[in-house]
């Protein structure tokens, strides 16, 4: 199934039945031309299996090895499946699960779990890869890995203050599938393909849905051409959908012609991949990203149970090819909202190279009030972070401000005011320091008129970038 990127279609139509194929089939099927719509299934034309042996050459050096967990996982639920096909990404995407039927033969459904997945409570579609699906609790609905991919009918409790894009990206889009918000940086929205969907994902509206009429060539042409025509912009930040879920051909076409352009600086890549298709991340898509530094990659990790030997094996192949990486994990309750769930989860990166960078308060997607805690939890759990740990291993806490406010950062407060000439400070235990600062209490008013100004000139500067996005939309 492809247009004419050769691309993932964004989702196919409940109960699309996917034959299990050797890795040299499901080649054929993802390169070979098709014009069949995205929803359908190509029919490729019939091919002799390609000898074990051959397939093992080819995939020698370049798979992940999975881990004995993995091992015992596939030959209990998949004993048909030799371990160079369930090395095989595709084949990963190819065999995911995405219905209580099947799902029941390897997780004991609660009643609840059962609904959701027969349409009651489900605000988006389901699917987790068989990978992914060796790591969930099959006894246990409280397990927090199974809580972020199994629907439950909660997500059908939708509050006034829910809302389906509340971070108004659309409002910021100067043309399909770009979020201009920043002045220097463009959100490239390039799949709304993931291959294992996250239950609280900001993009509920978007993922796994039919993608828009039209050629997927043609929308990156207009959003790549607008990157061209604004010379501000330094910074593009790949996401979607998860942009690894793409070819191999098609991140290359992207990434040449934005490398084309000469005042961008640099690339970003938002991706869970390493979590929950670890397999995806082959010698050739390390060697492919190489030669378009300088790149990045944030990736999305929520819990320190996703940090298994793949996982690792993974990160570490993308730092070995230079990609400096950092975190993104989504503060959830009941998963992972304590500090000592952080740690374990932050220590275990920071041992993968994989710097924590952001930890987002959860946002307000419909259906997502049993996912989000309070400010003051997140707050208490960076206070639990900061001064007991590492600085490396501590993230900037943020809110992404519903209606397009942006990034917000929020810290505990540590200034607890001014006795004469000091400032008066706490630190991670509490205690309660001085720092002299005689020329402070004088320059209190100045420096909240400094606040005051650079706030209106922010201000100034997304309301000439909206006008901008407006004037490109017509």
């Amino acid at each position: 199934m492809k247009d004419d990127l050769g691309l993932m279609c964004e989702e196919e139509p409940p109960g699309t039945r996917r034959p299990t194929r050797s890795p040299r089939a499901a080649a054929r099927v993802l390169n070979a031309s098709s014009t069949s719509r995205c929803g359908e299934l190509s029919t490729p034309a019939p091919a002799k299996p390609a000898p074990a042996t051959l397939v093992s050459l080819r995939l020698k050096g370049a798979a992940i090895k999975p881990s004995p967990a993995s091992r015992t996982f596939r030959k209990n639920f998949f004993p048909e499946t030799t371990e160079s096909e369930w090395n095989d990404w595709r084949w990963q995407i190819r065999n995911r699960v995405r219905n209580a039927e099947r799902l029941s033969d390897f997780l004991k459904l609660r009643d609840d779990e059962a609904r959701a997945l027969a349409g009651q409570g489900a605000s988006l579609p389901f699917a987790v890869t068989p990978y992914y699906l060796s790591l969930l609790d099959p006894h246990d609905a409280a397990d927090p890995l199974r809580k972020c991919v199994v629907p439950s009918t909660a997500e059908l409790l939708v509050s006034a203050a829910e809302a389906a894009d509340p971070l108004a990206e659309d409002h910021d889009s100067p043309t399909p599938g770009l979020v201009h918000r920043y002045p220097d940086r463009v959100l490239f929205l390039t799949t709304g393909f993931c291959s294992t969907y996250c239950r609280y994902c900001t993009r509920t509206r978007l993922v796994g849905r039919h993608g828009p009429a039209g050629s997927r060539k043609a929308r990156w042409e207009a959003a790549i051409d607008y990157i061209q025509s604004n010379k501000s912009v330094r910074d593009v930040l790949l996401s979607g959908g998860d942009p690894l879920t793409l070819p191999d051909e098609a991140l290359e076409w992207l990434l040449k012609r934005l490398r084309a352009i000469k005042h961008v600086e640099i690339i970003r890549i938002g991706t869970k991949v390493p979590a929950v298709l670890p397999q995806r991340v082959t010698t050739n898509l390390a060697r492919l990203l190489k030669r378009f530094h300088p790149l990045m990659a944030s990736l999305h990790f929520t819990h320190p149970a996703e940090l298994t030997p793949e996982a690792r094996q993974a990160c570490t192949r993308l730092a070995d090819a230079g990609v400096p990486l950092g975190s993104q994990t989504v503060f959830l309750k009941g998963v992972n909202n304590d500090a000592q769930t952080l740690t374990a989860l932050y220590h275990g990166l920071l041992q993968c190279r994989v710097r924590p960078y952001y930890l987002y308060q959860c946002d307000p997607i419909p259906g997502s009030a049993h996912f989000r805690t309070s400010v003051a939890e997140g707050l208490a759990a960076i206070s639990g972070l900061r001064g007991h740990t590492s600085g490396y291993a501590v993230p900037t806490y943020v809110i992404d401000a519903p209606g397009g406010g942006g990034k917000i950062p929020l810290l505990p407060d540590y200034c607890q005011g001014r006795a004469g000439d000091d400032l008066l400070l706490a630190n991670y235990e509490g205690k309660t320091y001085r720092y002299p600062d005689p020329a402070g209490g004088s320059a209190d008013n100045s420096g909240l008129s400094s606040l005051t100004a650079q706030r209106t000139s922010g201000a100034a500067v997304q309301s000439a970038n909206r006008a901008s996005v407006a004037r490109a939309a017509r």
